[in-house]
């Protein structure tokens, strides 16, 4: 678990909290436990608790037993306001793409692969071919449905050597593809191929350590927008953010916009419900990127007189702008904001403190799932923490020359 706080000089400071190892069953209740006796353990107080971010599975977001809402319950017994709970936005990136299924394309490009990549001398057959016509790739790649940007990296791939795989599955491959000469179903492909690099390129830019959650949901308003466009460009026949369709269509390919509509609705409709609960904190993270250009009438009655004082002071309007899209210099901004602006600065440390994303578990995750394997059989639970703990602190470097001064030198007994 990892917590991100911010102090009374808007230093904002980023911890991986150790939690005692869980064997078996993980259920809400022990996952509650083990929080709350990470957070007595550091010394945190219940008031400090702003939000919680999760990956959604119902362990953590049941709504009478689930992790959230045990944490809400402890926090109402404390006498704290609610905690602001969010679904990963990564994850729900990942889940709102699943639902462009196109199965009569992804069947074919799975079964193609597959047939090479499962057979050795046809494995050896096809780079030795690729090689030798000087191919621009050596190889296909594996499809795997849980790595979120493998359907794009997958799909751009067998689009760029369509023409290389139509001719080694008719001469060495042992298998008919009709699909790779069907004009209708390398649209399809095209399109599917198009679509799923816009959304590989969303992911990647939810991705990486520090980002404010403000930031990472205009990525996501960024991208529905862009849906709105393409649904009125597509009928068109307007493929200038189609690249793969454009290039089928240069070469006398028929393309049909209004097929793809649909595809493009039902993707516009999942981004619309999975993000309901970042839209519900639109106005506070929209106030949080530029309090300046906020309207007045649509902040909460507490701010608004602030707002209003904030907003005609042309001194520390000049000074945001300044900082503006920079998130490590601004606190360097609030801390020059006077006193007289409490509820304004409690927005912004709340809103500071909030993780978007559960980027940050799921690397730590990672190495250990790579360093936790059958051939390491005597590594201990303590191990592993020692192993996490290393690998989360991005910023660690070693004192080499103190390091050195401690460890005793074996002197030679030999004699000369």
């Amino acid at each position: 678990m990892y917590v991100r706080g911010v102090d009374d000089n808007f230093e904002v400071t980023e911890e991986l909290l150790t939690v005692k190892p869980m064997h078996g069953q993980t259920t809400a209740q022990e996952i509650f436990q083990q929080l709350c006796d990470a957070i007595a353990d550091i010394g945190l107080p219940w008031k400090r608790f702003v939000g919680i971010t999760t990956d959604g599975a119902p362990s953590m977001t049941g709504r009478k037993n689930g992790l959230v809402a045990l944490v809400q319950r402890k926090l109402e017994e404390e006498g704290v306001e609610e905690a602001i709970a969010l679904h990963c936005i990564i994850h729900q990136q990942a889940l709102c793409s699943k639902c462009l299924k196109f199965d009569n394309v992804m069947s074919v490009v799975v079964k193609c692969i597959n047939h090479i990549r499962s057979r050795g001398l046809k494995h050896r057959q096809f780079r030795a071919f690729l090689e030798e016509i000087e191919s621009e790739y050596e190889d296909v790649l594996y499809f795997t449905e849980v790595r979120w940007l493998s359907r794009g990296n997958v799909l751009k791939r067998f689009f760029e050597l369509r023409k290389e795989l139509k001719v080694f599955m008719l001469e060495k491959g042992g298998m008919a593809v009709p699909e790779l000469s069907d004009p209708k179903w390398l649209m399809d492909l095209a399109f599917l191929v198009d679509i799923t690099q816009e959304l590989n390129a969303l992911n990647k830019k939810l991705q990486g350590q520090g980002q404010l959650v403000s930031a990472a949901y205009d990525n996501v308003r960024a991208f529905s927008t862009k849906l709105m466009l393409w649904k009125a460009q597509l009928p068109q026949k307007n493929l200038c953010h189609f690249p793969a369709c454009k290039a089928l269509m240069d070469r006398d390919t028929a393309f049909s916009g209004e097929k793809y509509i649909d595809a493009i609705v039902k993707l516009q409709e999942e981004f619309d419900q999975r993000f309901a609960d970042f839209k519900t904190h639109r106005a506070t993270f929209q106030m949080f990127a530029d309090p300046f250009s906020f309207d007045v009438e649509n902040a909460p009655g507490v701010l608004q007189m602030e707002l209003i004082n904030l907003q005609c002071n042309s001194e520390l309007k000049a000074k945001f702008r300044e900082v503006n899209g920079k998130a490590d210099k601004l606190g360097q901004f609030m801390r020059e904001l006077p006193p007289s602006f409490p509820e304004i600065s409690r927005m912004f440390k709340r809103t500071m403190c909030l993780f978007g994303s559960t980027y940050m578990c799921e690397q730590p995750f990672s190495t250990m799932n790579f360093n936790k394997s059958k051939y390491m059989s005597r590594i201990t639970d303590a191990h592993l923490q020692a192993i996490l703990r290393v690998s989360t602190a991005s910023s660690l470097k070693p004192n080499v020359a103190q390091l050195c001064e401690r460890k005793p030198c074996q002197v030679s007994t030999s004699k000369e």
